[in-house]
């Protein structure tokens, strides 16, 4: 499923859904996961580089680049561990803030497998709930609604801390869940996870939700 991150919203449309479309702040670049993983990093670092200031010590720069480097790559590859189709970072600064991973919006699918057509029919917002929720995650806050037209359920949960798997920190995590139109077996993921300013139900964390929120109510599907 392709994606533009910058576009304007299109209509309804009619027809398969081919991608989606998300509006986000320039300070925000999209990482695709399946091709062009290497060009897209490249760029990004390479622009984040531009950015070190000429009278920076130059004993500093190069462990500087490398530290950068290795982060971002790291960031970048957990994400394709979970089978994800683009990667979203925020990878310019805002002011006087530096190169800042505390925030990401990682976006995947899933295909169900394939129904018997003589089972009764699973209403697809069990379905959504039961795929929101088959990791355990027992105190996520759920509801539902729709996307730009079709069936979303939302979660929204605290991750706690996994050193063990490089979580170092608690996070702030919001997923919507979103039926694919006219192709039932097959669901849109949108995961977001901050740390905020360092607790995930800080005052940073709360106003990066609703921000979320904000830039989901923009998506809009592309048809082919």
């Amino acid at each position: 499923m392709a994606a533009e991150q910058k576009a304007a919203a299109v209509g309804q449309g009619t027809g398969p859904a081919t991608g989606y479309r998300l509006l986000l702040p320039s300070q925000w670049a999209q990482i695709p996961l399946r091709r062009g993983t290497d060009e897209a990093i490249e760029r990004i670092l390479q622009d984040a580089y531009a950015r070190i200031p000429a009278d920076a010590p130059r004993d500093k720069i190069g462990p500087y680049k490398q530290e950068l480097a290795r982060r971002f790559r790291k960031a970048v590859a957990g994400a394709q561990e979970h089978k994800g189709l683009d990667l979203y970072l925020p990878v310019r600064p805002v002011g006087d803030d530096d190169f800042n991973l505390g925030a990401s919006i990682l976006v995947a699918e899933t295909v169900l497998p394939v129904r018997d057509s003589s089972a009764s029919q699973t209403p697809p917002s069990e379905i959504a709930v039961q795929l929101l929720t088959r990791d355990g995650a027992g105190e996520a806050d759920l509801s539902s609604g729709e996307v730009d037209g079709a069936l979303a359920v939302r979660r929204e949960h605290v991750a706690a801390a996994a050193p063990d798997k490089g979580l170092v920190a608690a996070s702030r995590r919001v997923e919507y869940i979103v039926s694919v139109p006219e192709d039932p077996d097959r669901w849109f993921i949108a995961a977001f996870s901050t740390i905020g300013g360092g607790d995930p139900r800080d005052e940073l964390s709360e106003a990066l939700v609703e921000w979320f929120d904000a830039v989901m109510a923009t998506f809009r599907w592309r048809r082919g």
